[in-house]
């Protein structure tokens, strides 16, 4: 018995300081949290430090009174009124090309040759009707001598004399068929010489090599095009349209000689605007110097009647990085901020025209290149 309770007394001890042990086990809760996040902050990638920020000199930017502008961007398209289709009235296969896409042809130049059945039937019928003349004439003598001695009646002589006509007009119009299929009545042959109807460019070709035309109602086999003058297709938003007008110069630059000019003249504003994108069409026809191509990138400038203000600043203090055009403002102490601005036209005096980021009586760094190369040591 008396181990018994012996027994139970250190089971009942085990279980009480167990019960301790679960207790402590539970701690604060604010123990147990993870500790707090530490935020850093990061360094302003447009903010420089240079240890003597009066080795470079700063501009004040000034006021440029100019006219409201809006840009936009277009291709370069040939004048559809200076394009030729070059066209073949036989049918037949092709034996030769003389020329190809992207040739600069002259008038009279032979462009293709083809092999036509239809030029071997009208040189046929066209011998035909040169023989059936020729002896119509000779029943018409005849004719007029029975005639004159008292042979044949009067009416006989008319029927001559109308055989005749008829086997004229026979001529006539067998060679004016040989004529339009491109064929010569003074050299006879099956093949047809296609010649080209005007000088210019070939800026569309349909035929190859041993291939069939197909005469008219298919496609042509080339297309010719003048490119002394081009057009200019640019897409204007309908809340700019406002600063479009017919007969208004506007100014071009390609993208691929963005230092060159161009001067065009507003043809056309496309009557039905795109649904998706809600644009419309506007044409202008520029005068080709030589460096426009069909297809070229163009940046067009249409140049309202509202005075407006912009900052300008000498040309070195904008730095072109990145498709992207910059200037560098100086802030407190020794820091400089990179500003991005849009970029207008060049000025006299070597000066631009900002369009945005830089207000006038900003001061700005005058050498943007010389910054930024310091800037990167």
């Amino acid at each position: 018995m008396t181990r018994t309770r012996y027994f139970t007394l250190i089971v009942f001890t085990v279980a009480l300081l167990g019960g301790f042990g679960c207790g402590e086990s539970k701690s604060d809760p604010k123990a147990e949290a993870p500790p707090p996040v530490k935020v850093e902050s990061v360094q302003d990638r447009d903010i420089f430090a240079v240890d003597r920020p009066d080795q470079f000199a700063l501009v004040t930017a000034e006021e440029h009174i100019s006219t409201s502008q809006l840009r936009a961007t277009g291709t370069v398209n040939p004048d559809i009124s200076r394009s030729v289709p070059v066209i073949s009235l036989a049918t037949g296969r092709v034996v030769s090309i003389g020329a190809r896409l992207g040739d600069t042809v002259s008038k009279g130049q032979v462009l293709l040759r083809v092999q036509s059945a239809d030029m071997s039937g009208a040189f046929s019928d066209y011998r035909k009707a040169v023989a059936d003349e020729k002896l119509a004439n000779v029943q018409l003598d005849r004719s007029k001598l029975l005639y004159d001695k008292g042979a044949i009646s009067l009416n006989d002589l008319q029927v001559a004399e109308d055989t005749e006509n008829k086997a004229k007009v026979d001529v006539e119009n067998t060679t004016e068929r040989l004529r339009v299929l491109g064929g010569n009545p003074d050299h006879p042959a099956a093949v047809v010489d296609i010649h080209a109807p005007v000088s210019g460019v070939i800026t569309d070709q349909q035929v190859t090599n041993a291939a069939g035309v197909a005469g008219l109602g298919s496609p042509n086999p080339f297309t010719i095009s003048d490119l002394s003058h081009v057009w200019i297709l640019c897409d204007v938003y309908e809340n700019d349209l406002g600063n479009v007008r017919l007969g208004e110069k506007a100014e071009i630059r390609l993208n691929a000689y963005p230092d060159k000019s161009f001067s065009g003249v507003i043809s056309n504003i496309g009557p039905v605007l795109d649904p998706n994108i809600r644009t419309a069409k506007v044409r202008i026809e520029v005068r080709n110097p030589g460096l426009m191509r069909p297809g070229m990138f163009v940046t067009a400038t249409f140049h309202g009647n509202k005075k407006e203000s912009h900052a300008a600043v000498p040309a070195t203090a904008v730095l072109h990085l990145h498709d992207r055009d910059w200037v560098y403002m100086p802030l407190q102490g020794t820091k400089f901020r990179r500003v991005q601005v849009t970029g207008g036209e060049m000025l006299p005096g070597g000066m631009q025209e900002i369009l945005k980021g830089v207000n006038a009586g900003q001061k700005v760094v005058a050498n943007a290149l010389e910054f930024q190369n310091t800037a990167e040591q």
